[in-house]
């Protein structure tokens, strides 16, 4: 992976208003580069996605956990990663009855792959259960929600260049971030904490998953392989993530802006908003709405704790 540039100066023309005029100037930006990145499985192209080129051992790990290829990291044998013009080829050698599971399931496969559901067979598998969380002990404080989201700002240095990636971070009380990963795709930055977290042997139930994106059922489901019981994020959550999430016994924290956040499902992992006024609910229920927009089926209220602190 030597040489490949995760970031490329581009030319560019601005427009930008000065006074009653515009002004056009030349200049150059940073913009983050985006590579089509092949999985082959024992020699047999599984999945392309398009990524950014970095950490990819991680990558390799967290998607072949993400997809169910694997259970655990001794069932990948080997890794080779391999440079082809444009693209990167990452190949993966799987141990025992890895291997055979995966081909008996190409030979049932119905539809091509893409980004997030990678590899499914049916509408069943891309909204499978996911393994519960729901017995993991952890507790966090507002005082955490506040500081994972705050540590991961600086440990994003492709985005601070480029504002143009996600990322995804691991943090435990107490210590604050201890892995954080960055790519173009939420669901690549996912994956490839994922593969950092097991290639450290760092447990998934002693922290909380921390994502700068919206929450989707795709992350949700990542963060319960990763073995999470609270996904913490700074943009807000599907209808069907929530779902998900409390179907899974997981809590789910979003809109984290400084102080001020939502707790959408199991709150009794944040001790003081469990204890906490439910404002969404009270609204609704005051007002006689279980819709912000009845004309619209599409939007749905959802019950949450919402927490806000002054001074």
């Amino acid at each position: 992976m030597a040489g490949r540039p995760t970031r490329l100066q581009v030319p560019r023309i601005t427009r930008r208003r000065k006074g009653e005029g515009d002004v056009y100037a030349t200049g150059s930006r940073m913009v983050p580069e985006e590579t089509p990145v092949a999985f082959s499985y024992n020699g047999s192209t599984h999945a392309v996605m398009m990524a950014s080129p970095a950490d990819m051992e991680d990558f390799a790990i967290g998607f072949s956990l993400s997809e169910g290829i694997i259970a655990r990291l001794e069932e990948i044998s080997d890794i080779a990663i391999e440079e082809h013009g444009e693209g990167i080829d990452i190949q993966l050698r799987l141990a025992g009855a890895a291997g055979q599971e995966l081909t008996d399931r190409r030979r049932r496969m119905a539809g091509p792959v893409g980004c997030g559901l990678c590899g499914i067979e049916s509408i069943e598998q891309a909204l499978k259960p996911v393994a519960s969380v729901g017995a993991t002990r952890l507790q966090l404080t507002p005082g955490d929600l506040a500081q994972a989201v705050r540590l991961l700002s600086p440990l994003q240095p492709l985005h601070n260049e480029t504002g143009a990636v996600h990322a995804a971070g691991f943090y435990i009380p107490g210590q604050g971030i201890v892995a954080a990963r960055e790519d173009v795709g939420r669901h690549n930055a996912l994956d490839k904490l994922a593969g950092a977290l097991c290639r450290t042997g760092i447990s998934g139930a002693s922290g909380a998953v921390v994502i700068t994106s919206r929450v989707s059922i795709e992350m949700v489901q990542k963060a319960a392989i990763i073995g999470a019981s609270v996904l913490i994020a700074v943009s807000a959550p599907t209808a069907l993530a929530v779902r998900t999430a409390q179907a899974a016994g997981m809590t789910l924290v979003a809109l984290v802006r400084g102080d001020e956040f939502d707790v959408f499902t199991r709150p009794e992992r944040i001790p003081v908003a469990a204890n906490a006024v439910t404002i969404a609910a009270d609204d609704a229920a005051a007002s006689g709405k279980s819709n912000p927009d009845p004309a619209s089926p599409t939007l749905v209220q959802s019950p949450t704790v919402r927490l806000v602190q002054y001074g």
